[in-house]
């Protein structure tokens, strides 16, 4: 019991709204200088170091960057109004352009929160204009945005490869077809709602061939950038670190040249947001890799494994424990350190039942992207909520309905290996 303490300190410094960072690392230390005293600190300290030298982590910066690239590019709006043409019309015609604009945009922003933000000062002061309440426009921009780690290239997308052990490119194939569910099914979500308040269209008829042609002709270089990384990496013309370095400076001379909205004065600003969230990123990968270090010692990862194994003999039963663990977790710990976190003790598990560690980790990320939606601690409902100016209560009773829609994708993803990796499947 003495070598669980650690993970007792480590929530209990989660509750205390300690940073993740300095929780893991708090929580390591625990150890370290209480239980495991035989071990020098210089070991620690050599753990937190050593964590990101590694060579792919070049390419989690480089995916933060296209993101604010193009926040300042003009490639954000060329995406909203290539959205806008083609679901505009519909009923609640904002709030599905909404959803459609964290899947175009998602994968390349690769943060559930930035999208969120994004969305909350850009869409919901135009959706109230046009009729909605604001507790639902809060509530449809916090779940279009668990979208956005979904379609690639997310940096969960890549965090999970590494620590899997499998390919990069092949978790970017994956991961279309769950992030094209979650959008259908807040789509579909957004539809029935929408018919029953009467939310009007924000366009008032379909637009031509002619003119999505056009706008599509717009937007064809913002949305060729995330088809280019897949398809140069599936085909082995360059690495996951490469095609990031490639983005930032396909975006950048699309925002210079193409739409002609980035500037030189804005440079600092993108190089200061692209240090300011890969440092909080490394931070949390450092810190995990020191409180890894603990759990390897104390041989935890083997200890659930065979606890998994000794529970249950059947797959089904082992995701289903899996996915309500995984959904508890992402109600209080941000994703991208819930997968840091936890995929090191969860996939050799995984992998004793015969699950592909590609298909689990559909799983996985789709699951803690709905537990980031989701009360009482879901990030991405905290960042909206402030940003919009909307009580916690009025915003619950309105994201319900969005989150059974995404846990029904959830399901469907975890129980059809087929659907799951459908894309992958297509492209082998």
């Amino acid at each position: 019991m003495e070598a669980l303490l650690p993970i007792g300190v480590l929530f209990i410094l989660f509750f205390l709204n300690i940073p993740i960072a300095f929780a893991l690392m708090g929580a390591s230390l625990f150890y370290f200088i209480f239980i495991n005293t035989s071990m020098p600190i210089q070991m620690v300290i050599q753990q937190f170091v050593t964590a990101v030298e590694s060579f792919p982590y070049l390419a989690v910066p480089f995916f933060i960057m296209v993101g604010s690239v193009m926040n300042h590019s003009g490639i954000s709006k060329a995406l909203m109004d290539f959205a806008d043409v083609l679901v505009g019309h519909t009923k609640g015609g904002l709030a599905q352009v909404n959803v459609l604009l964290s899947a175009l945009m998602g994968g390349i922003s690769g943060s559930a929160n930035a999208d969120a933000a994004m969305q909350s000062k850009i869409l919901v002061p135009e959706m109230e204009r046009k009729g909605f309440s604001r507790p639902f426009s809060a509530a449809i921009t916090a779940a279009s945005s668990a979208i956005s780690p979904v379609i690639p290239p997310g940096t969960n997308l890549i965090l999970y490869a590494l620590i899997a052990n499998v390919s990069v490119g092949s978790m970017f194939l994956a991961a279309y077809m769950p992030g094209i569910l979650m959008a259908l099914a807040l789509m579909i979500t957004v539809h029935i709602i929408s018919v029953r308040r009467n939310y009007q269209p924000s366009r008032e008829k379909m637009s031509s061939p002619m003119a999505i042609f056009k706008q599509f002709i717009v937007s064809v270089w913002a949305l060729f950038i995330p088809f280019a990384i897949i398809m140069g990496m599936r085909f082995g013309i360059f690495t996951p670190t490469e095609a990031g370095g490639i983005a930032v400076v396909f975006a950048a001379i699309v925002g210079f040249v193409v739409y002609k909205k980035l500037k030189i004065e804005h440079i600092p600003l993108i190089l200061m947001d692209t240090v300011k969230s890969t440092g909080a990123v490394m931070a949390i990968i450092a810190s995990a890799k020191v409180f890894g270090y603990y759990l390897t010692l104390e041989r935890i990862p083997q200890m659930i494994t065979e606890f998994l194994v000794n529970m249950t003999d059947s797959p089904f039963v082992l995701l289903m424990v899996i996915n309500i663990l995984l959904l508890f977790i992402g109600m209080f710990i941000e994703g991208g350190a819930a997968l840091v976190i936890l995929a090191p003790l969860l996939v050799p598990a995984v992998k004793m039942f015969g699950v592909d560690p590609i298909h689990f980790g559909m799983i996985f990320i789709v699951n803690i992207m709905v537990g980031g939606l989701t009360p009482p601690f879901g990030s991405m409902m905290f960042t909206v909520c402030s940003i919009v100016n909307v009580k916690l209560e009025d915003f619950i009773k309105e994201v319900w309905p969005f989150i059974v829609a995404l846990i029904a994708v959830l399901l469907l993803v975890t129980y059809s290996e087929g659907v799951a990796l459908f894309t992958l499947n297509l492209f082998s």
